[in-house]
């Protein structure tokens, strides 16, 4: 019997599944307790996390009996991977389980950032009618979305943003022009300042390297069409976000929506007050009640297997 140590939430069904054949523990808060999880790694053989526990220094030093590390998401960034790997840890994602969640976020995001006539509730309830203001939104019916990463989360994406009409490019800086992926979702291969230029919507769908990091600085968003939008579900430091907020301000961008920061939380009192038409939202576009199911259990599944 295997010792499972989780430190962050997982849906409880497939906690139950692990229980069954293995020694758990389970404290969705052991995050916030870094010397109790140091404790907690030591004897572990599995351990699963979200995107919040940092797998590596010191706590991947802890993991001395540890065999593999599951990850409630797709991201790697919080643990580094090679250091895993050449500890002879496994490190398993959840790939695939959250594209759904991910894709829907970008479309709906898109929308409402288009149509800009959604804050009105409290006018309309005060009596007032804003009808002329809010008369200018735009549709998404016959814009051009522009994907950057063209990987499982870009493809379907594309797929729903077709379904409403959209035109898509996408640029992927790991895949030939040529590569089957774009044919078989019928979208463009272009290069990324030609979907920079090009694009109604951008969305980015790429991890955060040394090439990706500030991808979208102030030139490249100085670069995009007028009253574009810009959505990052990603990973914070893809887009910088100083140059972001005075985009918002100066009226360049039509809007933007952040699911992801340089850091998170995001300290009070930063640089995003006074911009218009921004949605912020904290690192859950990949997390619905019905993502949380699929991911927990495909991860539950993983571990069980290598465990057998």
């Amino acid at each position: 019997m295997a010792r499972i140590v989780i430190t962050e939430f997982m849906d409880e069904r497939a906690v139950d599944a692990l229980r069954a054949k293995h020694d758990v523990l389970y404290d969705p808060k052991l995050v916030d307790d870094p010397h109790r999880m140091m404790g907690e790694a030591a004897a572990a053989d599995v351990f699963i996390v979200r995107n919040r526990t940092q797998v590596r220094g010191e706590l991947l030093a802890a993991l001395a009996r540890c065999k593999a590390v599951g990850r409630l998401g797709v991201g790697l960034d919080n643990i580094d991977v090679p250091a895993c790997e050449k500890r002879g840890m496994k490190v398993i994602p959840a790939t695939g389980a959250n594209a759904l969640s991910v894709a829907e976020y970008v479309i709906a995001t898109a929308m409402l950032l288009l149509r800009g006539a959604y804050q009105s509730t409290d006018d309309v309830v005060a009596g007032k009618w804003p009808r002329n203001a809010l008369s200018s939104g735009r549709e998404i019916g016959g814009k051009t979305l522009g994907l950057v990463g063209f990987g499982s989360i870009g493809q379907l994406t594309a797929k729903l943003a077709q379904g409403m009409g959209m035109q898509v490019i996408a640029h992927d800086a790991m895949m030939p022009a040529d590569h089957s992926a774009f044919a078989n979702a019928k979208v463009r291969p272009v290069s990324l300042d030609a979907l920079t230029q090009g694009s109604d919507v951008i969305s980015l769908h790429v991890p955060l390297l040394d090439s990706t990091r500030n991808l979208f600085n102030a030139a490249r968003i100085a670069a995009m069409k007028p009253r574009a939008v810009l959505i990052n579900s990603a990973r914070g430091g893809v887009v910088d976000e100083a140059a972001l907020a005075a985009a918002l301000k100066s009226g360049h961008l039509g809007g933007a929506a952040l699911d992801v920061f340089d850091a998170e939380p995001v300290p009070a009192g930063g640089g995003f007050a006074g911009c218009p038409n921004l949605v912020l939202t904290p690192h859950i576009a990949g997390v619905s009640a019905e993502s949380n199911e699929r991911v927990s259990s495909l991860i539950a599944q993983k571990i069980l297997e290598e465990l057998a």
